[in-house]
């Protein structure tokens, strides 16, 4: 799928890239409408409109992934909430095999990710995420999301990256595309990003449902 020799450092998403984002649709799908219903004695489908009118006005923006926004927001202990759930964290079956390969390719491993700080922060303590990343980047560090430009030269910036030797891997085609605009040589997707749901399809970008497609053609590539 990509010549290896070509890329240096492998950039990748959190939630629905490493990480089953069950979790999250869980989280903010579920429980948060369940909670707000409680809190505020409406109907479940009251609380559900309310949420999703919420989340639709800042989607695509930080406050869209900012815990402590949606704090103020929603008068729900959000990070509290987040603990009560702390079992659903996993990691993609496939992950580590790869984030290992990587590593053992000595390719530069980054996580970019648009989890808030407290967010991520919980998910590496209840995952082995950080022993196969050399670096992770949340985009509240930035002031940007990655859907923006201004993300993409300040994380480039940061880690003096050569754009065109990345490979940058997203479960949303939206911010693929974001950093394809912004120089990055390569892009992929994932089909599955939430274990408990189907495929998504992907028009513009090459995708894949389990990193294991990978791993021949990264060791294959290391012999050429």
């Amino acid at each position: 799928m990509f010549n290896w020799n070509n890329i240096d450092t492998v950039l990748l998403d959190m939630d629905g890239t490493l990480l089953d984002l069950h979790f999250d649709n869980h989280f903010w799908l579920t429980l948060v409408p369940q909670q707000l219903s409680q809190q505020r004695q409406i109907s479940l489908d009251a609380a559900k409109q309310l949420v999703e009118n919420a989340y639709h006005k800042v989607t695509g923006t930080l406050d869209w992934y900012c815990l402590d926004y949606w704090q103020q927001q929603l008068e729900l202990d959000i990070l509290t909430l987040h603990y009560s759930l702390v079992e659903r964290i996993q990691m993609r079956q496939d992950s580590m095999p790869f984030l290992m390969a990587l590593g053992a390719m000595n390719k530069k491993r980054i996580l970019f990710t648009n989890a808030h700080p407290k967010s991520l922060a919980l998910k590496l303590e209840h995952t082995e995420l950080a022993q196969g990343l050399d670096a992770m980047l949340s985009s509240h560090e930035t002031g940007y999301p990655k859907e923006h430009p201004q993300f993409w030269l300040t994380a480039i910036e940061k880690y003096q990256l050569d754009p065109t030797r990345c490979l940058f891997i997203d479960d949303s085609e939206p911010i693929l595309a974001a950093s394809k605009k912004a120089g990055i040589g390569f892009q992929l997707g994932i089909k599955n990003p939430d274990s408990q749901k189907g495929h998504k399809l992907f028009n513009d970008f090459p995708a894949i449902d389990d990193y294991h497609h990978l791993l021949d053609d990264l060791l294959a590539g290391q012999h050429l």
